[in-house]
């Protein structure tokens, strides 16, 4: 087994795992919410809030796309063969566009199908296009298919995180535990 290898700081652990609890369980809330038959008061809470969270996972991917470029994430554990270390570096780019990309898609949608959005029912967001049925159709679409490479995303990540930590025994995921 490789010697401990360099931790990521404290404030990047922080906001990954926040953001892993947020994304997932907004994620969720989503198939929740759109399997709902209808109009109701559930299904319009649900949307308030799939919405802000939205709204607050762009803001902390903002924080982290900061911190990250004022800090360098800490060598690998143990080598890796160059493909893997390719694959990593897209993974994790992959994982920066879509943290942006997907929350900006459902506030579009959202304005293109006509619905304002207020965070936390307070602060009413910006509303930077007029509705647009069409655009409304094709950003739910763009929306949907963000969230579907997300999780095949997350699911290479967590097998990939898995392979260095049960096979290779490389310590690369105590580099990201609190």
């Amino acid at each position: 087994m490789s010697a401990r290898a360099p931790r990521y700081t404290l404030t990047a652990i922080a906001l990954h795992w926040l953001m892993a609890i947020a994304i997932i369980a907004t994620f969720l809330l989503g198939l929740t919410m759109v399997d709902i038959p209808g109009i109701t008061p559930t299904k319009l809470k649900y949307f308030s809030w799939h919405k802000w969270a939205g709204i607050t996972i762009f803001g902390l991917a903002c924080l982290r796309l900061l911190w990250r470029l004022t800090h360098a994430a800490p060598a690998y554990a143990s080598p890796m063969p160059a493909w893997q270390h390719a694959a990593a570096h897209l993974a994790h780019g992959l994982l920066y566009v879509l943290i942006f990309a997907i929350p900006l898609s459902g506030y579009f949608y959202s304005l293109a199908a006509g619905v304002p959005v207020t965070y936390l029912g307070i602060w009413p967001m910006p509303v930077w296009i007029a509705p647009d049925p069409e655009l409304r159709a094709l950003l739910k679409l763009v929306h949907y298919w963000l969230n579907m490479l997300l999780l095949g995303v997350f699911v290479v990540h967590v097998l990939a995180v898995a392979k260095h930590q049960f096979i290779d025994r490389d310590r690369t995921l105590q580099r990201m535990l609190p």
